[in-house]
Formats: structure tokens, C-alpha cells, sequence
């Protein structure tokens, strides 16, 4: 994993201990957890905006985000103009979310899969390059 990332990450109360074991695996540079920092019931956008926020301004290369379901942190996260926050629930998907739609935020769910899986999915993300040709015209469609 390219150890010079700058990396945002956060979850609400469903994804807490997830976030937790993914940036200790991690082997990132730079890793700001804007929480949430128990397993007390939380409001995902509370912790989406601020990832969004800080990949969409340029501080950090990339997003990790982790709810229930995924759906909670993309659907937030996907309102900021230049965020591709894509729900990941396999290695397949991580790398077309990179190579094919330019994704910066991985989203993950955290009740559907295992921490093992969790882990490969946002390695694979990580170090999955945009492929870009026909896919960066699509990609250049997507801003309203």
C-alpha cells in the first residue's frame, strides 16, 4: 500500500470498531480519524461531511467511510461536487471503482462483510490507479 497517502477516514456507531482495525492495518502516512469514536448510537453525516470535506478540498488523496450498509456515508458523501464515493462489498468492486469511476471514498458495509475482507477491499483501493481514456470521459460527465 503506497505509504504516502493522505487518508480521511470515519464511521458512524455500526462502523466504530471497523474503522478502529482499519487504521491500524493501515500503513499510511498520514491517517486523520474524524470519528466517531464510540460505539454510541451516531448520526453518519456527522462524520461523511467532514471526510467528503477534506478529500474534496484536496488535504487528503482519498475517504474512507463506514456505516450499516455503506448506503448512509456514499449517498452524504456523494452531495459534495468532486466526490466519487463508491460502496465497495468486494475486491472486484474496489479495483473498477478506482480504474473505471475514479472513486476517492471507499465506502463500506460494515453489518455485510467480514474485517478481513474490509481490509483487502480498501488495499486494493488504495493502490488501484485510475485507468483513465473512455472512463475519464465519463467520469467528466458526472459533475452537475
Amino acid at each position: 500500500m503506497n505509504n504516502g497517502l493522505k487518508i480521511a477516514i470515519g464511521a458512524d456507531h455500526a462502523g466504530f470498531e471497523y474503522k478502529k482495525q482499519l487504521i491500524e492495518s493501515l500503513n499510511i502516512a498520514e491517517v486523520k480519524d474524524f470519528g466517531t469514536y464510540s460505539d454510541a448510537s451516531a448520526d453518519y453525516p456527522d462524520f461523511a461531511h467532514p471526510v467528503a470535506l477534506g478529500v474534496e478540498s484536496g488535504d487528503f488523496d482519498f475517504g474512507i467511510l463506514v456505516c450499516g450498509s455503506g448506503n448512509g456515508v456514499a449517498i452524504t458523501a456523494n452531495k459534495h461536487q468532486g466526490i466519487r464515493a463508491a460502496i465497495c462489498w468486494n475486491e472486484e468492486l474496489a479495483e473498477r471503482a478506482r480504474s473505471h469511476n475514479d472513486a476517492n471514498i471507499v465506502c463500506i458495509p460494515a453489518r455485510h462483510i467480514s474485517i478481513e475482507e474490509a481490509k483487502k477491499i480498501v488495499a486494493i483501493f488504495l493502490d488501484t490507479k485510475f485507468e483513465g481514456g473512455r472512463h475519464a470521459n465519463r467520469v467528466n460527465k458526472i459533475a452537475c
